[in-house]
């Protein structure tokens, strides 16, 4: 006998980690010696739980509930047993005990590991469940018609497991609940996994061809509907939308009645984060689609008293629409699973959907109300929660750390860069300190006006639009007329100017197409120029020009997008002596001035830094943090529009 948890930690983590078995930290497990027993908390996730995940409780208080008397309406009895788990919990105890606790402590065997594997419910979630079990595993399994989580499913199976105890000499080792998943238990951990191996095993032969695989390309003007679906979509706050388009997706999605195969959830945890109902779009034009959309969310929300979460788009794939991105993703990862028990549930009969009086009441089941706010809960809320941020040249440098700030105040941030190391770099290493934000690395050259549409492209398949676009690549090659090359000047001329023209008209399509699906919505597009852009700059002409000309777009721009509600400005830094566009030791800024002799009598890099430091009012180069305060004023405000905002630390002052 396991006198610690280690066997109970691995064996949670090990089906925690497959999404075949476990989705959005679903299942349970749990380990019981003579006096206690462990259980997975409630809202925590088996992939990567730790011991101070599970509560522990008393087994000889838990036994008071096999007999105790409680209160016959549902909201009060769950109420009263959630009170008893809490006073069977040993002291120290910081998780709330699953509402499962009751009926782990029934089953006569040290572990137990409760999940949901699609083989599985496969059958469970279809017409011939029962009788299915009973051809496959026999006396081996026990098999429970639906029941209402919580205490009812509790006292249901403890009444067939005491009849069972009847006519055998040992608790069965599955149990099979309908339209729910599966209990495996078992003495030794490894056990469990022979279960559960066989288990598989013996229904893959049963099955002669499995759902269709492989991803497939969505159509490219998705940019010119997501956005819109997504304000339609969008309740008192604007939501994150993403699209999967992939084989199983098309199956569904060839016409009305195929989809009827996932209009209605199969088990508790598809209601719990998708609803009870997908909402199915046929048309096949842009304009049509949008249109189609408004008239079913309308209908929808007027009979079911809220907003749909899963849409089907024929010929484009399965869209998900929440508050944020993360919440999106387990979506998503939940319909793949809906999608594919009904396509094996065929081979067992046809899908048995949930009844409505059942859909119902897990809709309003005050445990999963609970998992649903551990599931959306989140760090503090930060000045750019949940917004979908474009930066380019994101990849280091001060679009870098303009990155890390976004991401920091809860952004998801698209980094959009030509260096695909450090751009694949700076994207990890955002994404592992990540809440429920996530960042996205996407290979562009903002020159060319195909790649940026690609950019615009994959940031609205992912996150459903763009709230925010910050134009910030940039180069720098210092020298005089008598030095500079024709094609270096049209180089930078082409990066430093011409594409933020591509990068703001690409982007302003899709902030036009959000503002017009909802009223009161603002965007940004945010130009990061420079004090250059604000005075003339010796032997930079090449560089000076393209930003002086870069605040003459932002300001033709700014007129013409405000009516769409789109703010255009541009921030004007000081230097940034940090970053490598200064001190980068073979090809920065220092190294080229102090070649080029653009300061007077500098005999090394220390020089001419000493120059530029003494330039400055504020006696330093200007930091990231400086030009985030800029960055979120803009975006923060509805009334500022056209402006070159200095942060040069005194150095340069508009007149």
């Amino acid at each position: 006998m396991y006198t610690n948890l280690t066997g109970l930690i691995e064996i949670s983590r090990h089906y925690g980690s497959m999404k075949d078995y476990v989705i959005a930290g679903g299942g349970n497990t749990s380990f019981k010696n003579e006096t206690g027993i462990w259980i997975k908390g409630s809202g925590t996730s088996l992939a990567d739980i730790t011991g101070e995940e599970f509560a522990f409780l008393d087994r000889r208080i838990l036994r008071e509930i096999y007999t105790k008397n409680y209160n016959s309406e549902s909201v009060i009895r769950e109420a009263e047993v959630k009170a008893d788990l809490y006073r069977a919990c040993h002291p120290g105890v910081k998780v709330r005990p699953s509402v499962e606790t009751s009926l782990h402590e029934l089953i006569n065997y040290a572990f137990v590991v409760h999940t949901h594997p699609t083989l599985v419910n496969g059958i469970t979630c279809s017409n011939n469940a029962e009788e299915t079990i009973q051809r496959l595993f026999g006396d081996s399994a026990l098999y429970v018609p639906y029941t209402d989580p919580g205490y009812i499913l509790f006292t249901k199976i403890r009444d067939l497991l005491f009849t069972w105890r009847g006519s055998h000499s040992h608790d069965p080792k599955m149990i099979f609940l309908q339209n729910h998943g599966v209990f495996v238990a078992a003495d030794r951990p490894e056990e469990i996994k022979e279960l559960y191996a066989s288990m598989e095993s013996v229904i893959r032969k049963q099955i002669s061809q499995f759902p269709p695989t492989g991803d497939i390309e969505i159509p490219a003007d998705i940019t010119r509907i997501l956005p819109a679906l997504r304000m339609i979509f969008s309740g008192d706050i604007v939501k994150l939308a993403s699209v999967r388009n992939n084989a199983l997706a098309q199956h569904f999605l060839t016409d009305a009645g195929t989809f009827e195969g996932v209009s209605l959830p199969f088990t508790p945890d598809q209601i719990v984060y998708c609803k009870a109902r997908p909402v199915y779009l046929e048309q096949d034009s842009p304009e049509a689609i949008i249109d189609e959309c408004r008239q079913k969310v309308s209908a929808y929300c007027t009979q079911y008293g809220y907003m749909p979460k899963i849409a089907g788009l024929k010929g484009y794939g399965i869209l998900a629409f929440e508050d944020n991105i993360r919440s999106v993703d387990t979506m998503l990862d939940v319909f793949a699973d809906w999608m594919q028990i009904s396509y094996l549930a065929d081979y067992f009969g046809g899908p048995h959907f949930m009844a409505e009086r059942d859909i119902t009441f897990i809709d309003n089941w005050e445990v999963e109300n609970y998992r649903r706010q551990v599931a959306k809960a989140a760090a503090q809320v930060g000045k750019a929660e949940n917004k979908i941020v474009i930066v380019t040249g994101g990849a280091q440098g001060f679009g870098g750390g303009i990155a890390e700030s976004m991401m920091a105040e809860g952004a998801n941030v698209v980094i959009a860069d030509l260096n695909g190391e450090k751009g694949l770099e700076m994207a990890g290493a955002l994404n592992k300190n990540a809440g429920r934000n996530t960042a996205l690395f996407v290979k562009t050259d903002v020159s060319d006006s195909d790649s940026v549409e690609n950019l615009i492209r994959a940031t609205v398949k992912k996150f459903g639009g763009i709230d925010a676009f910050i134009s910030n690549a940039g180069i720098l090659r210092a020298g005089g007329l008598d030095e500079m090359s024709v094609d270096t000047f049209e180089l930078m001329t082409r990066i430093n100017y011409s594409a933020y023209f591509i990068c703001a008209k690409h982007a302003s399509g899709v902030m036009k197409l959000q503002s017009a699906y909802r009223d009161g919505y603002y965007s940004d597009i945010i130009q990061i120029n420079s004090k250059s852009g604000l005075k003339g700059s010796n032997k930079n002409f090449a560089y000076s020009g393209g930003k002086f000309g870069g605040i003459g777009l932002t300001q033709s721009f700014a007129l013409e997008l405000m009516p769409y509600r789109i703010k255009v400005n541009s921030i004007c830094p000081g230097n940034f002596f940090e970053g490598p566009l200064w001190s980068d030791p073979e090809h920065g800024l220092f190294v080229q001035y102090l070649r080029a002799g653009k300061v007077a009598g500098a005999k090394t890099i220390a020089d001419v830094k000493a120059y530029y430091e003494k330039q400055v009012p504020a006696g330093r180069g200007c930091l990231v943090s400086d030009v985030m305060k800029a960055i979120f004023y803009v975006i923060g405000q509805e009334y500022e529009t056209g402006q070159a905002v200095p942060v040069t630390g005194g150095q340069e002052m508009l007149r």
